[in-house]
Parts: C-alpha cells; structure tokens; sequence
C-alpha cells in the first residue's frame, strides 16, 4: 500500500485564511505556525468564522509561510494596507477557546487594522502564551495544543473527500439541485494523505508516521456548520453537513476527518511516504 503526503496547510490566526506549505516543523502541540494567534471579543472568547465570515478573507502569514515577510506576523485583507506585527510581550491575559479557559498575550498594535477589515469594534488579537492542555476526550495524559479547537493535528484523506463529493452529488441529484463542489479548504486540515487507502479508513487508524513524524490518532472531528461556508466566495449552503449528516453520524454528532497527536515530534514534507496502522 502507497500512501503519500499530498499537502500540508497551516492557520496562523485561528480562522483565518489558510496557508499552504511544502514542508513543515511538527512539535508536540502541533505545526510550528499553527494557530498559535487567535481574534477575540471583548470578553476574550475565541471569535472564529462560525460567527464572523469576515476571518475568512483575512490572510495571515508569517515567514514560514511567505519566505517576504520579514516579521513574525503579516495580515492582508481586500481594502486594507498590510500590517506587520512583531511579538507581543506585554502580560498575558485570561482568554477562553469555545469554553475552556488559557491565556493569550495581547497584540494592541493589531486593534485598529483588525476592527477596520471585520467592520466591528469588539475586537482584538492575542498571542499563544504557552501551550494549552488538550481535553480528556480528544487527546492523551499530557498531551498539549496551541489555539486548536481540541487536539494539536486534524489529518484527512483525499478518498474520503472524492467519495464525500460522491454522496453530495448523489444527495443533489436526487432533490433536482446542482451540486456544491467540496475543497478540503472547508475542513481546514494540517496533513492531507492521498494513495491507496479506503475512504474514511482514518477512523480506524492507530498511529501515522509520516516523514520524521508520528502522530496519535485520537478519533474523528465533529464537523459543525462553518464546513457549509465555501472558504473562498464565503457564501453559505447546506452541503457537506446535510449529506454526513445522512452518511457519517453518530453520537448526535456528523464526522469528517480525525483529530490526532504528536507522540514523535520532527519535519514532514509534501511527497513523503505515509505509514499508517490500525
């Protein structure tokens, strides 16, 4: 069986646009780059495109991502004039991640540009402070993440797209509309694997090795309604959830993807071979 990794993407601020990469540092909460800044209210609650389509058109990169950028952090957004950010380093300050608490540092040099491209005054940027314990129920005794929703990798397989495509074809055909057209854009995985694998063989896997890389796999994602926002036109449907919701549920919950840990921390590259156990 060949199996190979198809691509790599980080988010560098949580629900932002996301950012490919020919290769990648994985540590033991997750790629180096991602999600290691976050946009919150007032209150410091995580805002994320669920409630904001306007992340969506935010680009965030840093030099790992764009060899130009010659900052920590670049954001870019139509209209807007690019902003480059350097470290914070002022105190850290409680923030909350969909409920749990941490702490983020605060990046004021962000405020206006940010509030300007969202059109909203609620708003500001903060920095990963340290890494976060992952849940008891998505991760392993001591496991840690940066601002992910739950564990530190999200892996998907192109078999499980091509044939979640066919089922949302299917489900179109039958209700006399036209099909959405899925990229794995919506899901927002980090690995990508492609080669002679089954689809949604993932929720059966153990361990994953990929380059100088092992990852735990700890069980699959629950998808919510921010997959049915086309990541590039933004605009909303009802596809994929209404389709896994007839094909990949249970729990109360649809499922995409799995959600896995480093135990073995290193680099991977787009192309390297995968080994993956049950």
């Amino acid at each position: 069986m060949t199996v190979r990794l198809d691509a790599l993407s980080v988010h560098p601020v949580k629900s932002t646009a996301g950012r490919p990469l020919a290769s990648a540092t994985v540590d033991a909460w997750g790629l180096a780059e991602d999600r290691r800044w976050m946009v919150v209210t007032g209150d410091g609650a995580v805002l994320t495109a669920r409630e904001e389509h306007g992340l969506l058109g935010i680009v965030a990169d840093t030099p790992a991502t764009d060899p130009c950028v010659d900052a920590p952090l670049r954001l870019r957004a139509a209209g807007s004039e690019d902003l480059l950010l350097d470290a914070p380093s002022g105190e850290p300050g409680p923030v909350t991640v969909h409920g749990t608490p941490t702490t983020g540092l605060p990046v004021p040099a962000a405020r206006d540009w940010l509030r300007a491209a969202l059109g909203r005054d609620d708003v500001d940027l903060v920095a990963l402070d340290r890494p976060r314990p992952v849940s008891d129920r998505h991760g392993v005794p001591g496991a840690h993440t940066s601002f992910t929703d739950s564990s530190p990798v999200t892996l998907a397989s192109l078999p499980s797209l091509r044939r979640l495509q066919d089922l949302v074809t299917e489900t179109a055909l039958e209700r006399g509309e036209e099909p959405t057209a899925l990229s794995m854009g919506r899901f927002r995985p980090n690995l990508v694997l492609d080669g002679d694998l089954e689809p949604f063989a993932e929720d059966a896997w153990s361990t994953v090795e990929a380059g100088g890389v092992t990852l735990r796999v700890v069980g699959p994602v629950d998808r919510c309604v921010m997959t049915t926002l086309d990541p590039v036109t933004r605009e909303r449907g009802h596809e994929p959830i209404r389709t896994l919701a007839r094909h990949r549920r249970w729990d109360g919950c649809t499922w995409f993807a799995v959600w896995a840990v480093p135990t073995v921390p290193g680099e991977v590259a787009v192309g390297d071979e995968v080994t993956v156990h049950r």
